[in-house]
C-alpha cells in the first residue's frame, strides 16, 4: 500500500522530533523541512539532519532565509537570550525569543512543498501551552492558516475535499510531559535533540533558558531523565503546564 506523502516542519527540538516519530508511525511518507534562517546557532540545524536520517524520511530539505534583516528577536540578533526567568501558568508575555511571523513564513514554505509533493497534510510542533506567549503558536493562527492553504492553491480550489490541505497540530494541547511521554512511547531518542536557545560552542545547553527550563520540567515531571548535556541546571517549578 503506498504512503500518503506530508510535509512536516523539523527544527531538531524535542517536539518536532516527537512530531516526526508519530507521523512515521502513522505510516506518512514524510517530507521533512528545516531552516536556515539566520538563528544564533547552527546546533538544531545539525541535530535535524541526523533526526531525519534516524526516521529515513522522504526527503529532509534546508530553505534558507535570513531573518535577521528584520531583527526584533534575540534568536536573530545579538541581544542576548533571557535567563531564569519565572515560567508561570497564565503568563500572556510575549517574549523576546519570539521571532516575528516566524511560523507564518515557515508555513508557507511548508505549503509550496506540499503542493509540489502531492502532501495533504502539513505537520507543525506548535504548543499553545508551553509557548502561549508564542501569538503564531495559538490554535486560532493555525485554523486561519489551514484556511489560506486552501484558498491559496491549486488543491485547495481544485480538489471536492474539504479541507485539501490539513494542518496537523497533534502537540499543541499537550503539557511537555505528555509531549515527553508520548515520544518515550513511541521510542524517541531525546538525546539526539536540541532545546536550548543559547547553547555552548560544544553544545552544551545552558540550562537557564526558557526552552531548557521547560524541557527539564516536563522530563521531571514525566519522570524520567533528560539526557541533554547541560553546562548548569536551573532550579524548576514542578507546577502544572510544563
Amino acid at each position: 500500500m503506498e504512503r500518503k506523502n506530508a510535509v512536516l516542519l523539523l527544527s531538531g527540538g524535542l517536539d518536532s522530533t516527537t512530531l516526526l516519530a508519530l507521523a512515521t508511525s502513522e505510516g506518512y511518507a514524510v517530507h521533512a523541512l528545516s531552516f536556515d534562517y539566520g538563528q544564533r546557532h547552527s546546533a538544531e540545524l545539525s541535530a535535524a539532519k541526523k533526526i531525519a536520517q534516524r526516521y529515513d524520511v522522504a526527503q529532509h530539505l534546508v530553505a534558507t532565509i535570513d531573518l535577521r534583516i528584520f531583527g526584533g528577536s534575540s534568536l536573530t540578533s545579538d541581544t542576548p537570550v533571557s535567563k531564569d526567568r519565572e515560567l508561570s501558568d497564565g503568563n500572556d508575555e510575549i517574549p523576546f525569543t519570539y521571532v516575528p511571523a516566524r511560523n507564518t513564513i515557515f508555513l508557507s514554505y511548508a505549503l509550496a512543498l506540499a503542493e509540489v509533493s502531492g502532501a495533504r497534510d502539513i505537520f507543525i510542533g506548535v504548543n499553545a501551552l508551553d509557548y502561549s506567549g508564542y501569538p503564531d503558536c495559538r490554535p486560532a493562527f493555525i485554523a486561519a492558516f489551514q484556511r489560506l492553504a486552501n484558498l491559496a492553491t491549486r488543491v485547495g480550489v481544485e480538489s471536492k475535499e474539504e479541507p485539501a490541505i490539513r494542518i496537523r497540530t497533534p502537540l499543541i494541547e499537550l503539557t511537555k510531559r505528555q509531549i515527553i511521554e508520548l515520544g518515550l512511547g513511541l521510542g524517541v531518542d531525546y538525546s539526539m535533540t536540541t532545546s536550548c536557545y543559547d547553547p555552548g560552542a560544544d553544545g552544551e545547553a545552558c540550562g537557564r533558558c526558557d526552552a531548557c527550563q521547560l524541557r527539564l520540567r516536563g522530563f521531571r515531571e514525566a519522570g524520567a531523565t533528560d539526557p541533554a548535556r547541560y553546562a548548569t541546571t536551573a532550579e524548576v517549578p514542578t507546577g502544572s503546564g510544563a
